[in-house]
């Protein structure tokens, strides 16, 4: 028999980091990265292009977009334009209250 591991799903675990307070001060701090970086890979994925399609369409480098998908930094205003353009993608930006 097979060694098996006991996997347990994020939203569990995503549960129990965001009882703490400093945790889900930190969380909350990088949703825009998320947002930008679940926008990214779903229209990537629903036009069926690459990263490095994206990226030399964008003019950019493969490894740019694998650092927004990645939700790692903050891209600059510019960047997300050409890449809302390549897909084809209108870009809104709203504020909400907390």
């Amino acid at each position: 028999m097979k060694n098996r591991q006991n996997l347990i799903p994020f939203e569990k675990i995503r549960r129990e980091w965001m009882r703490d307070p400093d945790i889900k001060r930190e969380y909350e701090k990088l949703e825009p990265e998320f947002q930008i970086a679940r926008a990214l890979i779903d229209a990537r994925v629903k036009k069926k292009m690459t990263q490095a399609e994206i990226a030399k369409k964008a003019k950019t480098k493969q490894p740019v977009i694998s650092r927004l998908e990645g939700a790692v930094g903050s891209p600059s205003l510019s960047l997300i334009k050409r890449i809302a353009e390549v897909l084809n993608l209108r870009l809104i930006f709203r504020f909400e209250p907390r």
